[in-house]
């Protein structure tokens, strides 16, 4: 088989099926790669950035965006509080607090969902400060719309999640697909309260328990389909070499078929051979025989029996003059001397 893979053919597919599979095993890698999503490390998300350079609206949040701690500036739209209900703080169920926050140096002035706080019931609840609004807080997804839909309560709008599609519907303006809980919230020197003071729910005497959201866990999620994919593609790199294997074989079988056929025709032909020409030799033999017979108009049998009664006669003369000279001798030897 080796001599039938050192041919220019073969040596040619060879180096195709090796680049084929190549390609492929490339491909199994970047599935594989795909198939592991890890969260961004916490030096990277517990560090600020500015919102608007970090997360741009009218985007879904990915994985890479979500969980970062940003930073914002803006004002609070009145009159767009809404409740989110259940939410634990500790053990207790109740609502979180989430107002408009038009955010400064948006590209259309978009707002994000603030979450301000936690209140125990909807009547317990501050309203949302004035004016310029400084805030370091952290980038969360938006939750999918519920089931329950919306509920109208005496004391505002009742969510059961903080879905950026129904909040879009209630507050009629453009908004970031996803929200903020803040760690703190300063003011700016407007809205009656000093530059660089506290004006969110850590402040003393609010009827708000601030919302925390620390980090999430620092765990590597795989896709299956990815991975599937990525044994898929390897499969196919070791079938494109098999495939290479199975068509040397056929042909280094179908040469050895064809040696045999060929050795085997030429044993034949010189059987074949042989039996013609001693055929030929018997035929030319009789042609000989019957031009002697024709030419001579004796059998040649006869002639050849003729032939060896005069070879065999002066044999017996000389025999017996030898045989008479013996017999001379003997008498000579016997007389009296």
């Amino acid at each position: 088989m080796l001599r039938t893979a050192l041919k220019p053919t073969w040596i040619a597919g060879l180096i195709l099926a090796l680049v084929v599979s190549g390609v492929f095993v490339l491909l199994g890698k970047w599935q594989m790669d795909n198939a592991a999503s890890a969260p961004p490390p916490l030096t990277q998300t517990e560090t600020p950035v500015p919102l608007t350079e970090h997360f741009v609206p009218g985007k879904a949040m990915y994985g890479t965006e979500a969980d970062q701690v940003v930073t914002l500036a803006g004002q609070f739209l009145p009159d767009t509080d809404v409740f989110i209900h259940p939410r634990l703080h500790g053990d207790e169920e109740g609502y979180w607090v989430v107002t408009a926050f038009r955010v400064q140096g948006a590209p259309q002035d978009e707002v994000i969902p603030v979450v301000r706080g936690w209140t125990e019931s909807t009547g317990q609840t501050d309203p949302a400060p004035e004016g310029e609004i400084q805030m370091t807080g952290r980038l969360l997804p938006a939750e999918g719309p519920g089931p329950e839909g919306i509920e109208q309560t005496p004391d505002g709008t009742v969510l059961a999640n903080l879905a950026s599609a129904e909040l879009i519907n209630l507050w009629d303006v453009r908004s970031y697909a996803g929200f903020v809980a803040p760690f703190e919230m300063t003011a700016s020197g407007a809205g009656g309260a000093a530059d660089g003071e506290e004006v969110g729910a850590a402040v003393a005497g609010s009827s708000l328990e601030p919302v925390i959201v620390g980090p999430q866990p620092q765990e590597t999620t795989y896709n299956w389909m990815n991975i599937f994919y990525a044994i898929e593609w390897v499969v196919f790199a070791g079938f494109a070499i098999y495939l290479w294997w199975r068509f040397l074989r056929d042909d280094h079988l179908r040469a050895q078929d064809e040696a045999e056929l060929d050795r085997r025709w030429a044993e034949q032909w010189k059987a074949d051979e042989l039996q013609r020409r001693r055929a030929q030799a018997r035929e030319a033999k009789q042609r000989a025989v019957e031009e002697y017979e024709r030419f001579h108009g004796v059998p040649a049998s006869a002639s050849v029996s003729a032939s060896a009664s005069q070879t065999s006669a002066p044999d017996q003369r000389s025999q017996q003059t030898q045989q008479a000279q013996r017999i001379q001798q003997t008498q000579q030897s016997q007389e009296p001397q």
